[in-house]
């Protein structure tokens, strides 16, 4: 969902479509995750968008003239550790052959800082350079790398060769940061000048050999993505389960799969594939995926007066988004992936327009679809964990963003404190 408001933060907010599975359910049945504690768990990831400029709400990026004679630094926050680690690089909506002239991993320090003496260079089929196809993912080759939960790392990537438009993540709550010429070993941050609040190309951080036991996939629109949540605090909501986790000793993964603005049944150039399209991709080919927590459907019935992030399309009946959520039921049921049915959140006191009597309408439909018709395992019920005991239908003032719509901080951590742990880890 999107409003001018929001640019004081720089964050952007946030018939039926069939889902694109490969082969018959029981070919997915078939290719089933083994419930063993998984070779790989992905510990970071993020879900990947198509270039696009910034605007006022989500501030300047560098998708659209992607990268030439520069060196890209990004930080990420594992969810848990391991002994080994490996990167994923991705040029989904690359248009040519992306050329990295080589990356490399490292202990996060504040800012851009690296920790001296501990980054290390990865390779990619043994190759320091990988070259990634429009359309492909290239996974680095495993290095020993001792990581905890928790931990953050940079991953930092130089480019000699222009790599055209990038693809990327929109909203970030961790910053890149951006050097010219070659300073991939540099511990330092005095070479990297700018920063945006996107991040470019890396799409997950995968581990091995610790604990791990799967992976979450958190998977929705801006209440997944953080938006409201203080940037570079690492305060969304699969950051405070993460942290629940790491807390009660669960080793699982946590992703973040969400996308601002994000829809059920319609594409949208600046908030994602539509999520019966990305569902797939951004969660059942993850790496020793579980379980996943679904919040989706706001932006879907929401009205869009002038709003060219939910263009085209227009709102959606409860029971469209309804049966959208059976797919991707299904889709995970298929793969003996648990799933976490989370309510849409208070909407009313949105300072932007996106409520009207119809869209509580359909939003109470929702909700008392996902709390009564037993379709997910579990339900995550983000709107009483919001709702103020005066007016349901708003959130209580001090868990909400300045929006009047998203969570803030403590908003995420009340929704992470009602989730029932249980429900990711119950075989």
């Amino acid at each position: 969902m999107t409003s001018s408001i929001l640019r004081r933060a720089r964050v952007p907010v946030a018939g039926a479509a069939v889902l694109a599975l490969a082969g018959t359910a029981a070919q997915a049945v078939a290719k089933a995750p083994d419930r063993a504690v998984p070779a790989w768990t992905q510990s970071w990831g993020t879900a990947m968008q198509r270039p696009i400029a910034g605007d006022e709400d989500s501030g300047p990026n560098w998708s659209t003239q992607g990268f030439a004679g520069q060196t890209l630094r990004q930080v990420v926050r594992l969810s848990t550790g391991g002994a080994r680690v490996r990167v994923r690089i991705s040029n989904l909506y690359g248009t040519r052959l992306l050329k990295v002239d080589a990356a490399a991993v490292g202990r996060a320090a504040s800012g851009a800082k690296v920790w001296p003496g501990s980054s290390v260079p990865l390779t990619f089929g043994g190759r320091p350079a990988p070259a990634v196809r429009p359309g492909a993912e290239a996974v680095s080759d495993p290095i020993a790398f001792p990581t905890a939960p928790l931990e953050r790392l940079a991953v930092t990537l130089r480019f000699s060769a222009a790599t055209g438009p990038a693809t990327f993540h929109r909203f970030s709550t961790q910053s890149a940061y951006l050097a010219q010429g070659d300073h991939l070993k540099d511990a330092t941050s005095e070479a990297f000048t700018k920063s945006t609040d996107s991040s470019y190309f890396v799409s997950g951080v995968d581990v091995a050999g610790g604990h791990g036991g799967g992976t979450v996939v958190a998977f929705g629109d801006s209440l997944i993505d953080g938006v409201g949540s203080t940037h570079g605090a690492d305060a969304t909501l699969p950051d405070a389960i993460a942290e629940r986790l790491a807390s009660t000793s669960r080793p699982l993964g946590v992703v973040n799969a969400g996308i601002g603005g994000n829809r059920l049944r319609y594409d949208s150039a600046c908030s994602g594939d539509k999520a019966t399209s990305r569902f797939v991709r951004d969660v059942l080919d993850r790496p020793g995926v579980r379980a996943v927590i679904v919040h989706l459907g706001a932006n879907d019935i929401r009205v869009t007066p002038g709003d060219p992030c939910l263009r085209p399309g227009g709102p959606s009946t409860a029971q469209q988004v309804i049966d959208a959520q059976k797919q991707l039921v299904g889709a995970a049921r298929a793969r003996r992936i648990r799933v976490v049915g989370t309510t849409i959140l208070p909407m009313r006191s949105a300072l932007f327009p996106v409520w009207t009597p119809e869209v509580e309408k359909a939003r109470v439909a929702i909700n008392r679809w996902i709390r009564t018709s037993h379709a997910y395992d579990a339900v995550l019920d983000a709107d009483r964990a919001l709702a103020d005991p005066a007016a349901p239908d708003r959130p209580r003032p001090g868990y909400v963003f300045e929006d009047g719509l998203h969570p803030n901080d403590a908003g995420y951590q009340a929704i992470a404190r009602a989730l029932d742990l249980s429900a990711l880890t119950d075989r």
